[in-house]
């Protein structure tokens, strides 16, 4: 028996050593990011610094982190390493809809200064489960390689924030961790991780005023999104234009049995679903043949994601519940869009504006995505002069259909160079009107 007791004993010290050995390895894996970016707000640029987390991912350092953390209007990233050495790094690519990016390090750099690092591994976070110990490590407040307890408080959580990521849309394709290790600010970025440091989840956001409300992106999502930004820089997806929602409790009003279906919420006004007939209140019953149970809102992102990995420009069969009538639709995909388009400034004009997406103008029922939105202007300039204000919809300049911010950045650099009166024709609350801008 004391035989068996040693071993016992010698193999409980082996696995602890083990565990240890692993998070260790993790720790040394965990970065702190610097981000100096650029915003175009109030007619001009504003510039800001913020500080976030990340994990390096592999022997190449490529780092993952938040889409929030590092995004496109990054002007430079800077990482500190486990050994307290910058590094300069650049953005792979980013995707807002899950809050995830992809940094790489500057190999040049790291190789000339002769600089080592180490890599986590992803663990799996399909067999987590509430009450599972867990860590965040990350960046708090700018606390560098700080570590927090805590557990899996629940493993399947479903909200949608759909201004969560600078104003980008966040949480429709995936569902999250749910955790009582503190996150604070800083730490967003950061791996969450089992005790042996695989990394299960990338934490992301905190309820402000709550107590030990964390929430992270499961490693199961952060995979496939890795590999997809690393082999493509973006993520595309497919759009028919439903929004699902939760049966729960409706049921009886649908004359539907449990599990059975998704309500078709909203149609986005001019979508392929809008244009084959689709409306709120239907139910949809099976995608392509599948059968689909969206009754709780934790089963919605599966739902979503079975439409988004659809080829764009596919056809998909919608069985649709009306009434007692079932009938099978089909919708021609669309490539996904945010909301919110690329930005930019025109200084000389007091003007920052924001290119019309497809998808901003089915939501405000223009007639198409011509022109851009003015999101800014800047007191005492000629756009402020003007009369221009923010939410003016810019169609026309000089007479000329704005189909681009490149053709209206033409014009103003025109006008830097040689400075005359510019005619814009804007929609206010769908009624045209005229400005001049004057020198």
């Amino acid at each position: 028996m004391l035989k068996f007791a040693v071993l016992g004993l010698a193999f409980a010290v082996s696995a602890q050593a083990a565990m240890t050995k692993g998070f260790n390895q993790l720790f040394d894996a965990v970065v702190r990011i610097d981000v100096r970016e650029v915003a175009f707000e109030d007619g001009a640029k504003r510039f800001s610094a913020s500080i976030g987390s990340g994990v390096i991912l592999s022997a190449d350092g490529l780092i993952l982190t938040n889409a929030h953390v590092a995004s496109p209007r990054a002007v430079e990233l800077s990482v500190t390493l486990a050994s307290l050495e910058r590094v300069s790094a650049k953005l792979v690519g980013w995707d807002h809809w899950t809050d995830l990016a992809v940094l790489q390090l500057d190999q040049a750099e790291i190789k000339r200064r002769g600089l080592k690092f180490t890599h986590a591994e992803f663990g799996d976070s399909n067999r987590l489960f509430v009450g599972q110990t867990v860590y965040a490590v990350g960046t708090p407040f700018g606390l560098t390689r700080t570590a927090t307890r805590g557990i899996i408080s629940n493993n399947n959580r479903y909200f949608e924030d759909s201004n969560g990521v600078n104003g980008y849309e966040t949480g429709a394709f995936n569902t999250w961790l749910q955790t009582d290790a503190a996150i604070n600010p800083g730490n967003s970025g950061g791996p969450l991780v089992t005790e042996d440091g695989k990394v299960i989840g990338i934490s992301s956001r905190g309820y402000l005023g709550a107590n030990n409300l964390g929430f992270a992106i499961p490693a199961s999502t952060a995979m496939r999104v890795v590999q997809a930004l690393v082999h493509d820089g973006v993520i595309t997806r497919s759009y028919i234009g439903i929004v699902p929602s939760a049966l729960q409790d409706l049921e009886s009003f649908y004359a539907l049995a449990l599990n059975t279906g998704v309500l078709v919420g909203s149609v986005d006004p001019g979508s392929p679903a809008a244009r084959v007939g689709l409306r709120a209140g239907d139910i949809l019953l099976a995608i392509n043949g599948a059968k689909v149970d969206g009754r709780f809102p934790e089963q919605l992102p599966p739902i979503q994601n079975l439409i988004a990995s659809a080829p764009i420009g596919s056809p998909i069969t919608l069985t649709i519940k009306r009434g007692p009538q079932t009938s099978d639709y089909t919708v021609v995909t669309e490539k996904l869009e945010s909301r919110v388009g690329e930005e930019w400034v025109l200084e000389k004009w007091g003007l920052s504006v924001r290119k019309v997406s497809r998808t901003f103008a089915r939501v405000n029922q223009l007639d198409d995505s011509t022109g851009v939105l003015v999101i800014g202007v800047q007191p005492g300039f000629p756009a402020d002069v003007a009369g221009l204000s923010r939410g003016d919809i810019i169609t026309k300049i000089n007479q000329q259909p704005v189909a681009s911010l490149e053709m209206i950045k033409g014009i103003h650099a025109t006008y830097v160079a040689k400075p005359e009166p510019v005619l814009v024709e804007a929609q206010r609350n769908h009624q045209v009107s005229l400005y001049v801008l004057k020198p």
